[in-house]
């Protein structure tokens, strides 16, 4: 059994050796580089996968280099990029001594005359219009290198809601479309790092997008009973958003702080309200034009865009809030209605409190009812009926009433009913005027408040941003 065994080993080298001799292009005197007949007989046999042994699977290899980012489409969910797309793999019937073919290593040979692994991107949505190129590099050891321009459009999952500071993560996923695992094997060219690299240095100066880096992963695909070699790479891309900044938050901006400044304005006053009016018409002008500017997708919407919303929202409540102050301060006053005690209880003393509003000290009730004896304007009730019933007494003294002081004594009743009116309306006007004060001062807090938020998040987020 052993001399059995030392037989039939060197028998299977010696045939080995033979089939490859076989496979090897043969080359004619005074020719560089193998014979067109040999090559003839490769063409030919273009239709099937060039294995001597067809259960041995054919080795392909890939590497790309992202050139360009044309365009995000974040309503259809598609990206658009350029690439350089360099693939090798391995003829066995493409094989030469360099020495006995006047030392040529390497001939460029027509594309559309080889066969050539069926590698495409799972991703793909569109027709590639790029331009490929008709020829390949082949190697007397049997290797092919196939290099084209790959512009590639394909399906990514973009999320918008961190715009203009976003950072997306596409898939591009090689693979085979036919040949299981059995018959092609696809590995990576060049490390994942090298890749990235590679394409950070042609992605610097690249529009609106940059490069972050580019992952990957060597994996199998699994449908069924069959098995696929596929190469998963993950491209990470940040947009520059300095053109958003500036044609987007830093106007808004500027419109917010006007919008702020006009709660410094007296709230009863007319041109508070116009001026309001004015500029809520100018925001939704600047919001129409940059309408363009916003990406608009189903799936959610971008937080720079709640923000403008908000804004606009905040410029409408800040104008109801001072047409219904204008209300209070002219219409309940000029009425002179007392203000209800549940409003002096709700808005004078807890929201009063809660937003650390300071108004003079006002007088007790003994206080504001009594009349002040040394004012020559109030008129005593007292005083007046002891007056009136001794100018009675005078004018009636002798059974004769004097006009003239009968005269004064109304005169007096009536400057003294006018000046308790003013003083009540007076006074009812000082209530309400707190009133407007306090829901002004409220808005105003709740305004700076909602700002604030926003400015934070937006600076957080920028931030993150620069971090990437």
């Amino acid at each position: 059994m052993g001399g059995l065994q030392a037989f039939l080993l060197p028998a299977a080298l010696i045939l080995l050796t033979a089939s490859l001799s076989e496979c090897e292009l043969k080359c004619q005197p005074h020719h560089s580089g193998p014979s067109y007949d040999s090559l003839q007989e490769v063409f030919d046999r273009k239709p099937f996968r060039p294995a001597v042994n067809l259960s041995n699977p054919t080795s392909a290899n890939i590497s790309f280099t992202l050139y360009a980012v044309l365009g995000v489409n974040e309503k259809t969910q598609i990206l658009t990029t350029f690439l350089w797309l360099r693939m090798y793999w391995f003829h066995e019937f493409l094989i030469w001594d360099p020495d006995i073919c006047d030392g040529v290593t390497k001939i460029s040979l027509p594309v559309n005359n080889l066969w050539m692994p069926d590698i495409i991107v799972y991703e793909f949505v569109d027709d590639d219009v790029s331009q490929a190129c008709p020829y390949v590099y082949v190697n007397h050891t049997g290797h092919i290198r196939y290099d084209r321009m790959l512009r590639l459009v394909s399906a990514c999952n973009l999320e918008i809601f961190s715009f203009p500071f976003d950072i997306q993560n596409c898939t591009f996923t090689f693979g085979s479309y036919m040949h299981t695992i059995k018959d092609v094997r696809v590995k990576t060219a060049l490390p994942f790092d090298q890749m990235s690299d590679n394409s950070k240095r042609y992605l610097e100066a690249s529009g609106e997008w940059e490069l972050v880096v580019i992952l990957g992963e060597e994996g199998i695909l699994k449908f069924g009973i069959d098995e696929w070699d596929i190469i998963t790479f993950w491209v990470v891309i940040k947009r520059r958003p300095i053109l958003y900044v500036v044609n987007l938050l830093i106007p808004s901006s500027f419109l917010m702080i006007i919008d702020i400044l006009s709660f410094y304005l007296p709230p009863h006053s007319v041109d508070r309200a116009s001026f309001k009016m004015t500029l809520i018409l100018g925001y939704t002008v600047f919001l129409l034009i940059m309408n363009d500017l916003l990406p608009s997708t189903a799936n959610g919407t971008p937080i720079i865009g709640i923000y403008f919303s908000v804004c606009l929202a905040l410029m409408v409540i800040s104008l109801l809030e001072t047409v219904i102050i204008t209300n209070v301060l002219h219409h309940n006053s000029m009425k002179y209605r007392d203000v209800p005690h549940w409003v002096q209880v709700v808005v004078l003393k807890y929201i009063g409190r809660l937003i650390c509003y300071k108004w003079p000290e006002e007088m007790p009730k003994s206080e504001v009812t009594k009349t002040d004896s040394n004012d020559p304007w109030t008129i005593n009730t007292s005083h007046t009926t002891s007056s009136q019933l001794s100018a009675n007494s005078v004018c009636l003294s002798g059974g004769v009433a004097v006009p003239e002081l009968v005269e004064i004594c109304e005169d007096l009743r009536a400057m003294r009913s006018h000046l308790n009116v003013l003083q009540h309306a007076e006074r009812l006007q000082d209530q309400w005027c707190h009133v407007g004060y306090v829901l002004d001062f409220l808005l105003f807090r709740i305004y700076l408040i909602i700002i604030t938020c926003y400015a934070l998040v937006i600076i957080s987020m920028w931030s993150i941003w620069m971090y990437h």
